[in-house]
């Protein structure tokens, strides 16, 4: 039977992995955003949607370059969940 320290370090471990797969690219969209909000403080320019494009344009380019670890450490926590899902039973 699941006891309420099995569903703590469930917990524990799926927020875990939430926070090492999306630490990529929230990193990604923070130093473009950045680097475009320095623009335009340089250039005077007060466009609020300037930053949409690009930050967009980094992500999914951070998406095509590290998705497919992403997915590694997805499946992995899935695949252990799952095959822990017997004891989970018992």
């Amino acid at each position: 039977m699941i006891t309420q320290g099995d569903v703590i370090t469930i917990a524990k471990e799926a927020i875990y992995t939430i926070i090492i797969t999306s630490a990529p690219l929230l990193l990604i969209s923070l130093v473009v955003g950045l680097i475009i909000s320095i623009f335009q403080t340089v250039t005077s320019i007060q466009e609020q949607t300037l930053t949409f494009v690009p930050k967009i344009l980094a992500v999914f380019l951070g998406i095509m370059l590290v998705g497919p670890w992403m997915l590694n450490i997805m499946s992995d926590f899935m695949t252990r969940l799952w095959s822990d899902f017997s004891v989970f039973l018992s």
